[in-house]
This record gives structure tokens, sequence and C-alpha cells, in this order.
């Protein structure tokens, strides 16, 4: 599938701002199973520098600053992407196996999966996150079954409510109130995972708009999204979507990867001024020939 996506930001503000400062994470990243063909990314008013490079988790990041007094600003990302079908992963050996698998790393892919089974600023060690994942990871059971049992639990037991949750709320409230959005349920099912030991890290991206005919909408479609990946050997890195209780494929659109939200957040900044603000998102995924 190929798709134009268009990601819209829009601030306004209560009172001047006379310089601001962002960093973007807008540019959908390449891949295996993704290839971008081409990505742009604009502002009005118009950055007086705009720079990139690539971040530790390989995540290109764009640099910008807006001078001159403004009351608004709107950051525009237009891209292009290709996304393959990603092939179905193998069941693979017991979730024990894999755990003691990191204990003695075998090759560079199980040491740099190793970093993601710490804690991290929004996914914290909580003793209810084990509690929780547990009945999942039953004595014998593989790795992919386990995480794919979680995936179910979580998008059975927690209601998706827009107005439950910001981006500040703890995960221990998130899992006592049983409510929250697509970012809320990644990083429970990664601090889920983490209690077991094992590597899971943050995925932000997008999803198809509007499905094709017959296929369900997912919710989470017209923002950005948020799943997770969980290193499963022998298959490496897995998307596994609790949102959507669902293991994606073609109409998920990567952006950016990191240890929680705070390692992937599509644009922020800091200004000079401003006084309150507002802040205004939109996303459209649509699918093009």
């Amino acid at each position: 599938m190929r798709y134009r996506i268009v990601h819209q930001t829009f601030y306004t503000y209560s009172s001047d701002v006379s310089v601001s400062h962002h960093v973007a994470r807008l540019t959908p990243r390449e891949g295996a199973e993704q290839r971008t063909f081409n990505h742009q990314l604009t502002m009005e008013p118009h950055a007086s520098t705009l720079t990139t490079r690539v971040d530790y988790f390989g995540n290109e990041t764009s640099h910008f600053t807006v001078n001159g007094v403004h009351r608004s600003l709107k950051v525009i990302a237009t891209s292009e992407v290709e996304v393959t079908p990603r092939p179905a992963p193998s069941e693979g050996g017991s979730w024990e196996e894999a755990r003691q698998a990191l204990t003695a790393p075998a090759c560079h892919a199980d040491m740099d999966a190793q970093q993601f089974t710490y804690p991290s600023q929004h996914i914290p060690k909580l003793p209810g996150l084990a509690e929780y994942a547990q009945p999942s990871f039953a004595p014998g059971r593989s790795l992919l079954a386990a995480v794919v049992d979680l995936s179910g639990r979580i998008h059975r037991d927690f209601k998706f409510d827009t107005r439950a949750t910001t981006i500040a709320t703890p995960l221990e409230q998130v899992l006592k109130n049983r409510r929250g959005v697509c970012q809320d349920f990644a990083q429970l099912q990664i601090g889920g995972v983490r209690a077991m030991g094992l590597p899971a890290r943050y995925v932000s991206g997008y999803l198809e708009t509007l499905p094709p005919p017959g296929a369900e909408r997912l919710v989470g479609a017209d923002a950005s999204h948020a799943w997770v990946q969980v290193y499963i050997p022998p298959n490496g890195w897995v998307n596994i979507d609790p949102t959507n209780d669902l293991i994606p494929s073609t109409r998920h659109i990567v952006l950016a990867w990191g240890r929680d939200y705070d390692d992937v957040s599509p644009i922020r900044g800091v200004i000079v001024g401003g006084g309150k603000h507002t802040l205004t998102v939109g996303v459209d995924v649509e699918p093009i020939a």
C-alpha cells in the first residue's frame, strides 16, 4: 500500500511570541517493510533555521527556529510512504527461554534489545504491572502467544476514552481507572512485558484514515497513533497494537520508536512569550495508486 500523509499541528497563542525553538519527529522511518518516497516539512510563519539529524534510536529529527513576533504557528508534514506486508511472526520458543537469552546476549540484536527491558520516564517499575501481566505469561507459553494474549486483555479490560488522560497522567492511574487512549495502552503493554524481564519499545505512527471496503475502521485514525514492538526471537521486533488488538500489517505507518512517548513526541518546543496556548492536530492518511 502507498499512502499520502498530511500531519498538521496548529498552535495559537494568547499573546505575542518573539521567538520559538522546536524539535519534530515527523519523518516516517525507512525499513524493510516501509519506504518513504518524499517528505516535506513546512512552517507558517517560515522558519529562520531548519536542520535535521538522526537521534540515538535512529529517528530522523528536525530542529527549527521561528524568529519574529507571531501569534500562531502551523507545522505541516507531508509524506508519501509505501508499506509492504510484514511477514507473519513465527511462534518461537517460550518466554522464559527468551528472557534467559538476554542474560548472555548471543548477537548485537540481543544486546540492543536488552536496553528496552528497563523502566523509563513514563513507564516506571510498578508492582501492579507485573500483577496484571502475569496471567498472560503461563509457564512454558511461547513469548508470541503471551504478548498477543496480553494485548487482547488490555483491549477488553480498558475503555478507549479521549477525555480520561493526558500525556502527564501516571501509568499507575491508567492501570487503576481502566481507561485511556492509544499511548496509555501502548505504555501499559510495554510496562507489563518489561515487568516480566523482556524487551518492549514504544512506536509512534499513523493509521489508514479510511479503510478499504469491508475492513473495519481502526481506533486511533485521524491522529497520531501509538503501538508496541516486542523483541521475540527468532523474529526480531514484532509489532503489536493493543488499542485495536491486532498484529499490524500494511495499515500502520511507523514514524519513530523509543523507550516511551518522551522519546518520540511528534513535536515539542520552547517559546519566549505566548501566554496561554491552544493546540490542534489533524492527520489524514490517504491511500494512493
